[in-house]
């Protein structure tokens, strides 16, 4: 098989899980990667290798760049000390703790090859974690720390994962020097990152046409992380920065148009790539396993089962002290922001999955150092790396769902209450527009009346101080009605589909009015 046909052979497999995990309701990150372990184990299945210049480069900008789009800027802020505990903080505690431990297990390992496997396998992955935190009905707070973390502390675990590389090759390291640099990585990704989300919204708002603004949309992601990487920044942070303020200034930069067919088209294209990653995860497990010479079956497992435990205890136990402990000896943060209860921040503590940046930097770990001696311990740490993977990805990973049902931590209504506060106002600045409308003479009454019928149904049915079982009764009330104006638009387009078929109408026509009936579906749907 041909590279084009082993591409499209991979996508009709991406397709074929997903479609199978929503059938059996496990998240399709875990099924992709279970189904490309599946792949590898089967004879004459050709060899596919992942490479980490392609991760680095076309996948993860974009990626990254999307989820940090659609992250709410208000609730990252809020979050941003747990945010920041868990991707700085947490990431160097573990780091260290798998250094320490890998050092002590595996007999000739280099103290700094040790922090490279640390610096590896410490940060989360912003793929695996946004794909599967979402779909799991867990509190939205849940969600943004989460998020949060996986954006940033990709910045922090591939810092660090450059000064070990360096260390082992050069066999120099600097403390001093290193944390300049990391601040000096972080704040020129985050100024990088500015200026692309500010150049990206000046652009949109110049530009009329919605196929060259969805096009400018998949570029804005390289057009911040090239730079950045080209001058020694932080690629990850700056499109995460760009996409955070390109994603918050959206609303007055783009046209509604614009943003409903950018998020339907951004939609399949994160959902391809997302596909492509984890299925490419699993079928390294021949490549993996290939690589590995001078080991036992129970040496890999134990020092597999080692560093795991390692890295999942280290969360667990970073979790619950980062988010206790300054309550404890603060009480102005007790106050301000009270403890969480212990159902929530175990379920964090659960949420550290590994993904394919952490595979990817181990892959691209140099064969030699500068002597010309080969890398010390590259091929089991690459080894190590994928068994991290996998017991976080898919062992926690199918053991999340399980845990959020036995711990009763499920949605909140925060949601839904700004909801009903921001339809609430919507409606009275609909009602406030009726009345300067109907003084200014220029609409027949009897439009404006219809009008202000409709928009006092709405500020009724959303008013109530809160009451959100009302407005749910009301909800479940217009489900009724949804359903009926389901039909009449079924019926519409039926009608319309029909006079094509019978060439009254030409195909235009028949898009056009379509346009409108899906119009009012999504709207119905939302």
């Amino acid at each position: 098989m041909n590279d084009i046909e082993i591409v499209l052979a991979l996508l009709l497999a991406v397709v074929l899980l997903a479609m199978l995990a929503r059938r059996l309701r496990i998240p399709y990150p875990i099924l992709l990667v279970l189904g490309g372990l599946a792949l590898a184990l089967i004879p004459g299945v050709p060899n596919v290798e992942l490479r980490p210049d392609l991760v680095f480069l076309l996948f993860l900008p974009p990626l990254l760049y999307s989820s940090a789009w659609t992250t709410s800027w208000r609730d990252f802020h809020f979050n941003l000390r747990p945010i920041g505990l868990l991707a700085i903080g947490l990431v160097l505690v573990t780091t260290t703790l798998v250094a320490l431990a890998a050092r002590a297990a595996i007999p000739g390992l280099p103290w700094a090859a040790a922090f490279t496997l640390g610096a590896i396998v410490s940060p989360t992955d912003a793929v695996a974690a946004t794909a599967i935190a979402q779909r799991l009905g867990v509190p939205r707070r849940l969600v943004t720390v989460v998020e949060g973390e996986s954006l940033v502390n990709d910045a922090t675990g591939l810092v660090a994962y450059r000064f070990a590389v360096a260390a082992v090759v050069t066999g120099a390291f600097s403390l001093p020097a290193a944390l300049v640099q990391f601040v000096l990585v972080s704040a020129g990704g985050v100024l990088i990152g500015l200026a692309t989300g500010w150049l990206a919204t000046w652009l949109n708002r110049r530009i009329e046409d919605t196929s060259v603004a969805i096009a400018l949309s998949f570029l804005m992601p390289f057009a911040a992380y090239l730079p950045a990487e080209a001058l020694g920044a932080s690629g990850v942070l700056a499109a995460v920065t760009a996409g955070l303020y390109a994603g918050r200034r959206s609303v007055a930069s783009l046209s509604p148009s614009t943003r409903i067919q950018a998020f339907a088209v951004w939609e399949m294209l994160v959902f391809l790539l997302n596909g492509l990653i984890f299925i490419l995860i699993g079928l390294q497990l021949r490549a993996v396993v290939g690589l590995l010479t001078g080991f036992s079956a129970v040496a890999l497992l134990w020092y597999g089962a080692l560093v795991s435990a390692v890295v999942i205890a280290a969360r667990i136990i970073w979790t619950f002290a980062a988010i206790y402990l300054p309550r404890l000896a603060s009480a102005s943060l007790r106050a301000r922001d009270p403890s969480p209860p212990w159902h929530a921040v175990a379920v964090l503590s659960w949420m550290g999955m590994r993904g394919v940046v952490s595979l990817a930097a181990g892959l691209s770990l140099p064969l030699t150092v500068a002597s010309g001696r080969p890398f010390p311990g590259r091929d089991l740490i690459v080894f190590l790396t994928f068994a991290v993977l996998l017991a976080t990805l898919v062992a926690q990973g199918l053991s999340l769902p399980a845990l959020i049902r036995v711990l009763g931590v499920g949605e909140d209504d925060s949601s839904a209450r700004e909801e009903q506060v921001a339809r609430l106002a919507a409606a009275r600045a609909g009602l406030g527009r009726l009345d300067e409308i109907a003084a200014e003479g220029w609409a027949p009454r009897v439009a404006v009346k219809r009008l202000r019928d409709r928009y006092e149904h709405m500020t009724h049915r959303f008013d109530g101080d809160g009451n959100i079982e009302e407005a749910e009764r009301d909800t479940r009330a217009a489900g009724v009605s949804r359903r009926l104006r389901r039909e009449v638009i079924g019926a519409e387009r039926a009608a319309v589909i029909r006079l094509r078929d019978e060439g009254t109408i030409n195909d235009e026509v028949l898009r056009r009015i379509e346009r409108e009936l899906d119009l009012q579906d999504v709207w119905l749907e939302a």
